[in-house]
């Protein structure tokens, strides 16, 4: 298949690069901030990407969703990360989205997906214990209580956690921490007795929170594929989280080349533009050519997500590493040409790294998924 967009794609990503320009520009994040708002992204800005459908890219139009692919959600989280947006896009359109598509049962579908699709919910996937980005050492006991289970336990850096009505978690119901088998998923109602979430204030003035459970009861109605078989529908789901957070890096990435590129034409030192200067021009040249190649990468995980999803472990795992590591450069490097300005918060160039470092650590930086890619090439 062609690493192009088609003429579908290609309109929906004019037609949201515009909206967004328009409707939520960096000044848009940089509002929230100041302001401290308690939500963290704007509700009714959410409510414009529900009207437009982007909420149910993912659903199939059986439950009122657009029934597109991977590859249009990737087209959409490229222009959020060129103008920063904060929104439960990731979390809820994607994520939850996803896994209750793809493992819910007939009910579980018929009561969430659509509400979802209508922005009425707000869904998130809470797996992670620790600092670094370990799905398989999932801890958290899930006791069986009955015909139900008692959860007890805590949760990090959940994604829109603290504005989420839904959690999907992830716990253990058999073997120990590495292990793939025991793991079940489980839909909690954020607002059900002893569950707690904490906002963590993270750089990027994006949402993300902490989550304690303390006996917690959960029907076995709410188990969300079956016991102790979650891991290949956790990870079917970080893979497609993972393509959209590359995608969204190479368009944080692609931002932040083209306004460095733009300040080497008027910066002018010693009576000419800097980017005259040949070091400099080798440096944009370099950074311009490992991005169309991650570019590719990215653009390769997302069709093979859409023609064949259990497979796609690999080739996202190296769109991952490979955005990580180019949007690092990108950034870095356009520090660096914007000079002792890059580092002020009047300007922009900042915010992105910022952004692109968070976008690193979510489900896995690029040396976890080198050596995932290792391990599933058995290297």
């Amino acid at each position: 298949m062609a690493l192009v967009l088609n003429d579908e794609q290609t309109m929906l990503r004019d037609n949201a690069r515009g909206f967004l320009a328009r409707n939520a520009p960096i000044a848009h994040l940089r509002a929230l901030r100041d302001n401290r708002d308690a939500d963290g992204f704007s509700r009714a800005l959410w409510k414009n990407f529900v009207e437009m459908g982007w909420a149910g890219i993912l659903v199939p139009q059986d439950y009122g969703g657009l029934g597109l692919g991977h590859v249009e959600a990737g087209v959409v989280a490229e222009e959020l990360g060129r103008t920063l947006t904060p929104s439960p896009f990731l979390s809820t359109a994607v994520l939850a989205a996803t896994a209750i598509a793809r493992a819910g049962t007939d009910k579980q579908k018929e009561n969430y997906v659509p509400k979802i699709v209508a922005g009425e919910l707000i869904a998130t996937l809470a797996f992670d214990e620790t600092a670094k980005h370990h799905s398989e050492k999932i801890a958290m006991p899930a006791a069986r209580v009955g015909n139900g289970f008692k959860l007890g336990g805590a949760k990090t850096f959940v994604i829109d956690g603290h504005v989420a009505n839904l959690l999907i978690v992830a716990a253990r119901t058999a073997g120990n921490p590495g292990d793939t088998v025991g793991i079940t998923l489980f839909l909690v109602d954020a607002n059900a007795p002893g569950v707690r979430a904490e906002r963590t204030a993270t750089v990027d003035t994006h949402n993300a929170a902490r989550i304690t459970f303390e006996n917690v009861n959960v029907s076995a109605d709410n188990v969300l594929g079956k016991v102790d078989a979650g891991w290949d529908v956790l990870e079917g789901v970080l893979n497609v989280g993972r393509a959209v957070v590359a995608s969204e890096m190479v368009g944080a990435s692609e931002e932040a080349f083209s306004r460095t590129v733009a300040y080497l034409k008027e910066r002018k030192q010693f009576g000419k533009a800097i980017g005259e200067f040949q070091t400099l021009q080798h440096r944009a040249a370099h950074l311009y050519c490992e991005l169309e190649v991650t570019r590719a990468a990215v653009l390769k995980s997302l069709q093979t997500l859409d023609d064949s999803y259990d497979h796609a472990g690999a080739i996202v795992s190296v769109a991952k590493a490979r955005a990580g590591l180019s949007a690092t450069l990108a950034v870095q490097e356009a520090v660096q040409m914007h000079g002792g300005i890059g580092m002020t918060d009047e300007f922009d160039i900042g915010l992105f790294m910022k952004r692109v470092r968070v976008c690193q650590e979510l489900f896995g930086d690029s040396n976890f998924h080198a050596d995932r890619l290792a391990r599933i090439n058995r290297y």
